[in-house]
């Protein structure tokens, strides 16, 4: 993967600057002279934003709108709900269940204290289900106002770096399957991925309807 990436973006940087991801971040100073851990680093982090955790998303959220068809017509309805439907489902899916970090400092947080080198997990997929912050949580509410007040891109310094990528895929799937007024029946239950990290699904069979625009 580096080898094939480093031939792309020398391509890339010997060309004027294009209007696509690549050459965008081999022109752009901040980028253009990463060194080669940070460089396999990013690109890796772009390929799973826009590959694995997104396909899961793309999954769970047919399975929600499926499971809750009142939803599934709210945005036949009303296409301008869209964007809703991306954050909700990446809520609702939470694709990443959680990441580990080490404590800098001490630090007491909520009532409990945390010393420097503890090892702090944060469980994005409980964040996303509180009830103090989000109301309904357990609920897949497409037209919930701020949608997009979740966990499932991380927040601040480590926020996802695919997370705009990861959104624009979704949105494009959702408004190409309206767009041709598909159904769909779920035939059997989810394959589910053996992982304490990643909330994904194997296999999903769907019987594809199409009704026409």
């Amino acid at each position: 993967m580096g080898e094939y990436f480093r031939k792309l973006w020398d391509a890339r940087a010997d060309a004027p600057p294009a209007f696509d991801l690549i050459s965008m971040l081999a022109h752009a100073d901040a980028t253009r002279n990463m060194p080669p851990r940070e460089f396999i680093g990013t690109l890796a982090l772009l390929i799973v934003g826009g590959n694995d955790t997104t396909r899961n998303s793309m999954s769970g959220g047919l399975m929600a709108l499926v499971e809750n068809p009142e939803q599934f017509e709210l945005v036949r309805s009303r296409h301008e709900l869209i964007p809703n439907l991306v954050a909700e489902i990446i809520r609702y899916q939470t694709p990443v269940l959680h990441m580990r970090r080490t404590a800098r400092n001490d630090v007491e947080l909520a009532g409990r204290k945390i010393a420097k080198g503890d090892k702090v997990v944060m469980w994005y997929i409980s964040g996303n289900r509180d009830e103090e912050k989000i109301e309904r949580a357990d609920e897949f509410i497409v037209d919930r106002p701020k949608p997009r007040q979740h966990l499932s891109f991380g927040a601040g310094i480590h926020r996802c770096v695919g997370d705009r990528l990861a959104e624009q895929q979704l949105r494009i799937l959702w408004e190409e399957v309206l767009r041709r007024n598909f159904r769909f029946k779920i035939m059997g239950p989810p394959q589910r991925l053996y992982s304490n990290f990643i909330r994904g699904i194997r296999a999903l069979p769907v019987q594809i309807i199409s009704q026409g625009a």
